[in-house]
């Protein structure tokens, strides 16, 4: 594999890491600056609605840029917003700085996948894509653990400058590695990424990805609080969130070989019904610091074993009702994927304020149950296309392409 790879791997942990260390600051981040939990956590849910708004719009208009210029200009921008969080004078500035690198992630991993598989022959191209896929599995292990406790004895604003120190890095590593001559097809117009929110399977689909990962994220955007209410000190959150990195590393693998084995949409019920049963467990563990470790444990394993099936599920209806435009569709669940975190994140600060901290992971496990029920529903319509000879039955599965949810 080509060095330019590495720089791209690099890329990949430095953004996945500053989208999930926020989670483990928000009680530092409150306390600093005067704030609720639930504005703390809106740093989060805008984040999120930067990179779900970004992946699309940005990556449309940005199409003809060629690919080595726009990397470059995404890790600068990337850098210098967090840069801004390092430097974020109070709340506001702070909630800025989010937005401009949320922005920078989402046209980043629209563009991340042509750029690996332009920089190796044909025939390892996936192996391209998911090396630089694994910088956010790594960040979920180590970078987001580690920022925490950065965060937690220097200073939260030590984690943002220790961010785009790698932010630096990888913009060096990219413009002495990446070739300029990387071949692209220019995406889609807006308008016909637009075209494909008309096909109703299609948002069915983007409905089971936001409602899943939004339920989820009521939960987990106040996780560190949660823990401290639970005796956990600063280093302890630290710990428990490098537990939940290594059980999602693990989670996503199993994710993606049940899909295989049964199919999305049977892969899909297991794991809502999973993680709903998780985040309900969780509201009486929360209390006690042994039971929350192991449901953290439990929660890691299936918050994100989901993805695979999602994506290849996605690109299945796409291929039936948008042949034109399945990159297009794929790309939009990843939309999806991050509206879920930024409403989730949204609504639980609203739980937060309205009736507490403990309530939100059994409301988490209701919404979770919703994405559950709209899965079943897709799965009835399936059949009954499949009887009218529509399509083929629903137990045919394409490879399970696992693609990270912060994507």
């Amino acid at each position: 594999m080509p060095i330019a790879l590495l720089a791209l791997t690099i890329s990949a942990f430095a953004i996945g890491t500053t989208e999930f260390v926020i989670v483990g600051l928000i009680p530092t981040i409150a306390a600093d600056l005067g704030v609720s939990l639930p504005s703390a956590g809106l740093l989060v849910s805008l984040y999120a609605l930067g990179v779900a708004v970004g992946a699309p719009l940005l990556t449309a208009l940005t199409g003809r840029v060629p690919r080595k210029a726009l990397l470059l200009g995404l890790m600068a921008l990337f850098t210098v917003g967090n840069l801004l969080a390092w430097h974020a004078p109070g709340y506001t500035s702070l909630v800025v700085a989010r937005v401009l690198t949320g922005l920078a992630h989402g046209v980043f991993f629209s563009i991340g996948s042509t750029i690996a598989t332009g920089l190796v022959p044909r025939e390892k191209g996936a192996s391209a894509i998911a090396l630089m896929f694994s910088g956010l599995t790594v960040a979920l292990v180590t970078g987001v653990p580690l920022g925490t406790f950065i965060g937690q004895h220097f200073g939260w604003r030590e984690t943002f400058l220790a961010v785009s120190a790698l932010g630096v890095l990888a913009l060096i590593g990219s413009a002495l590695f990446v070739p300029r001559d990387i071949r692209h097809t220019p995406p889609s117009s807006l308008l016909r990424q637009l075209q494909v929110l008309g096909q109703p399977r299609l948002l069915l689909v983007y409905a089971m990805t936001a409602v899943g990962y939004g339920g989820s994220f009521i939960a987990f955007t106040f996780l560190a609080p949660l823990l401290q209410q639970a005796g956990f000190s600063g280093n302890a959150v630290s710990l428990v969130l490098l537990v939940y990195g290594v059980s999602v590393a693990f989670g996503n693998l199993w994710g993606g070989r049940l899909a295989d084995r049964l199919g999305p949409i049977p892969a899909l019920e297991r794991i809502f019904m999973l993680l709903a049963l998780v985040l309900l467990v969780l509201t009486f563990t929360a209390p006690h610091p042994i039971l929350v470790v192991l449901t953290v444990l439990a929660w890691g394993a299936v918050a994100f074993g989901n993805v695979p099936g999602l994506q290849v599920y996605v690109v299945k209806q796409a291929e039936r009702v948008a042949p034109h435009a399945v990159d297009v569709a794929s790309g939009l669940n990843i939309a999806a994927f991050n509206l879920g975190i930024a409403l989730g994140a949204w609504g639980g600060g609203l739980i937060v304020e309205q009736v507490g901290l403990r309530h939100t992971p059994w409301i988490g496990a209701l919404v979770v149950l919703g994405a559950w029920a709209l899965t079943r529903w897709s799965g009835r319509l399936d059949r009954r296309l499949a009887g009218d000879g529509v399509i083929a039955p629903p137990s045919a599965t394409l490879p399970a392409t696992v693609c990270p949810a912060s994507r």
